[in-house]
């Protein structure tokens, strides 16, 4: 087992990540599952992070960005709190989906270069395949499947989320 890193001089930012990495025991041969912990938490892998997880490990960071970069499932861009995925594969791109994907991006100020809304409420990306052509054209929002989703039926599930997160926020204050 390696040597923890002393947790009082660990500035704050870092406490989750000495919470996983103790839970995994500082074990190297438990990189991805402490990678996809710390992504869950995150919604991202930031690049300091990463750099911290390889000095806990006493792993190369080179090893540990490698494996970062390496699968798809890990990102090193921020992401939104609301993850929203539309299908683009053969049955959902004939069906339309990139009407659907033209309204998203007018409705959150996105484009095709942009993904994450500034207040990072949001995250609009197009898949592959989502593997429910019956249902084209799909859209995937939080792991809760729309099928044969229109446009004006896409934003009207996105101005929804927006109306409880500004409901929550409101009862915070």
């Amino acid at each position: 087992m390696n040597a923890q890193p002393a947790s009082l001089s660990t500035p704050r930012k870092f406490d989750k990540v000495c919470e996983i990495l103790e839970k995994n025991n500082y074990d190297p041969a438990r990189l991805i599952p402490i990678l996809q912990q710390v992504q869950d938490f995150y919604r991202y892998l930031p690049e300091e992070i990463l750099t911290f997880i390889a000095t806990s490990l006493s792993t190369p960071p080179s090893h540990v960005y490698g494996v970062a970069t390496f699968y798809a499932h890990f990102t090193l861009q921020p992401k939104g709190k609301h993850m929203v995925k539309l299908c683009d594969g053969t049955a959902c791109h004939v069906r339309g989906s990139i009407a659907i994907l033209d309204a998203l991006h007018e409705k959150l100020k996105l484009s095709s270069a942009k993904h994450t809304t500034d207040d990072m409420l949001f995250t609009v990306e197009t898949v592959s395949c989502l593997g429910a052509c019956g249902l084209a054209p799909v859209l995937v929002v939080d792991e809760k499947v729309y099928g044969n989703v229109a446009p004006d039926e896409a934003v009207a599930i996105v101005e929804k989320i927006i109306a409880e997160e500004n409901g929550q926020n409101q009862t915070r204050e």
